[in-house]
């Protein structure tokens, strides 16, 4: 059959294939754009190919889609898409275990932890060495607590601590937390220059982290680069689709590829949705 009514809309062959998609992918997100303006970009290219309107007036089938974990603006790597039935298994994801891989800059700080903020404190470092960032390393390995950072997209009255941030609003840090951290690595340093590997758990922030490293060595340190290079089983390299692959026929063969990664699908509480129609997560990650 070349079209199918769903909720009071009439669907074509394109539409059709894409209401039917159910589960979860992989996207590469780029330095820059939101993780919601990397999924809003998506969601219209996909309703496009499908020849569908994306003023929600106009249409009343709604796309469900979303994604496992906010990646900050200024970073890049895997972002873990739910479609259809999928959305309800981003919580799983939310929780599972990620890798990043993050340059830091020693004997600088700055307002947001990382290279888009304002320089707040500068320190010489001339005097450690790969040896004390090494050492250093096992004290922030295994389950620790952490401080999030103050521009974030954790939330205080329904506001993201990030945007009271913005609009010069007093906030108040939140609490240390719980995290995991199931390994870290030093990959390389060329003073002032260092990278490392991580890999931790839900509501981990490798901002943190690397000011955190700065402060324990006795100067400051910000962090300029961050690629996530894994979210679950989602790998940078195998599974994460770049944007001239986010089509519906690329994305189906994508989620065939992806079930055999995931466990069967479990039960969970419906997530809070960000934006009407979409089952979007709000997350703290990175």
């Amino acid at each position: 059959m070349a079209a199918r009514e769903a909720g009071g809309v009439v669907l074509g062959k394109a539409a059709d294939k894409l209401f039917s998609l159910s589960g979860l992918f992989a996207v590469y997100k780029p330095k820059g754009p939101t993780s919601a303006g990397v999924l809003n970009l998506l969601k219209e290219k996909l309703l496009a190919e499908a020849g569908m309107q994306t003023n929600r007036n106009k249409r009343k089938k709604v796309l469900k889609i979303g994604h496992g974990g906010t990646l900050d603006s200024a970073a890049e790597g895997v972002l873990v898409i739910g479609i259809g039935k999928g959305t309800k298994m981003l919580g799983t994801m939310l929780a599972g275990s990620k890798k990043y891989t993050a340059i830091g800059l020693l004997g600088k700080a700055t307002d947001t932890l990382d290279a888009t903020g304002q320089v707040t404190e500068e320190k010489p470092y001339d005097q450690i060495t790969k040896g004390d960032l090494e050492n250093v390393l096992q004290k922030f390995t295994g389950d620790i607590m952490q401080v999030p950072p103050l521009y974030s997209a954790l939330k205080k009255d329904g506001e993201r601590l990030s945007t009271l941030m913005k609009r010069g609003e007093a906030v108040e840090a939140k609490p240390a937390r719980p995290v995991r951290v199931y390994s870290l690595s030093l990959q390389q340093f060329q003073p002032p220059l260092f990278t490392l590997d991580v890999e931790c758990g839900g509501g981990f922030y490798v901002r943190s982290l690397v000011s955190d490293i700065g402060k324990e060595l006795s100067t400051c340190a910000t962090m300029q680069e961050l690629t996530r290079t894994k979210h679950g089983p989602f790998t940078l390299e195998e599974h994460a689709l770049h944007e001239d692959k986010w089509t519906i026929d690329e994305i189906a063969r994508s989620l065939e590829h992806c079930t055999s990664l995931l466990p069967g699908e479990p039960s969970h509480k419906k997530l809070k949705t960000e934006h009407p129609g979409e089952t979007a997560v709000s997350c703290e990650d990175k």
